[in-house]
């Protein structure tokens, strides 16, 4: 069993196991160490930017270097594999529409969605996830996990998205060319929803960068560190990472090391206060 497994079960940090604490350590030095080992051990993928960043928030007086410091001293620094397999089936006679996010000025919420999906391997079959994303915030606003790669995918996580967000004038929602996205059923509620509609350059994954980075979070702090048996397993266990712990409390540099939900709640209460400052000018 690997020492990051062991350090996840038992709840202990690695020096535990590594280290015991010299004379030159005061319990501050301590403190933060341990604390360290133990972000590092709930948040497996985390850099040192983003483990700076979250004890910071936890109160801890550190900086970068620190931080970088005590990660190569107890083996925390991750490697990461590339893996990579093509879902998008952009070869189809359903119309096509424009690229539009390089010319977008997106400043707010539900101004730009992008939409994306992924294979997931299990022991003994491929499942498929699709995810919406609110550019602005990064939050994931819907989702679906099925063993069909088909429009219904694609269909039921952009209906859960609606359910939950405001459609607001000049939404734009972005995707590859892919069948899933292009078919008759999905333009027609995003146009019937009052959604312009715009789609990558063929052959061009980075035009719908945003969703291929939220992909690579995905599997790597997610599917990779998983052993999924069942499609019920898969899915409760994603449902967790994407609600709980992506939206809710993952940090992104982007976003100010904040949280997409905490980052959206403070969104909120700024135009508030904008609003009131409109009314009752001071």
């Amino acid at each position: 069993m690997s020492m990051m497994r062991l350090c996840q079960i038992s709840r202990l940090s690695r020096a535990t196991f590594y280290r015991q604490p010299t004379a030159l350590e005061d319990d501050s030095a301590i403190e933060v160490r341990d604390r360290l080992q133990e972000l590092a051990c709930e948040n497996p993928s985390y850099g040192y930017r983003r483990l700076t960043a979250a004890l910071k928030r936890e109160g801890f007086r550190v900086n970068r270097k620190r931080v970088l410091r005590l990660m190569r001293e107890d083996n925390l620094l991750c490697l990461r594999k590339k893996r990579f397999i093509a879902t998008t089936d952009s070869s189809h006679g359903l119309p096509v529409y424009p690229n539009l996010p390089p010319t977008l000025n997106v400043t707010g919420l539900d101004r730009l969605w992008c939409a994306d999906l992924t294979y997931i391997r299990l022991g003994a079959e491929f499942i498929y996830l699709a995810v919406i994303l609110d550019v602005f915030s990064r939050r994931v606003i819907g989702w679906e996990v099925g063993r069909s790669l088909d429009a219904g995918l694609t269909l039921s996580a952009l209906q859960k998205a609606l359910a939950q967000r405001t459609v607001k004038a000049g939404l734009v929602h972005h995707s590859d060319r892919g069948v899933q996205y292009a078919s008759r059923e999905y333009t027609n509620l995003l146009k019937a929803s009052g959604i312009t509609i715009s789609m990558s350059r063929k052959g061009n994954p980075y035009d719908n960068a945003f969703a291929e980075s939220f992909m690579k979070t995905l599997k790597y702090e997610e599917v990779y560190l998983q052993e999924y048996e069942t499609l019920q397993e898969a899915k409760a266990s994603i449902e967790r990472f994407l609600e709980e712990v992506y939206n809710q409390k993952r940090l992104h540099s982007s976003l100010g090391y904040l949280p997409p939900v905490e980052f959206e709640q403070h969104h909120h209460q700024h135009e508030q206060e904008n609003t009131l400052a409109l009314i009752y000018p001071p």
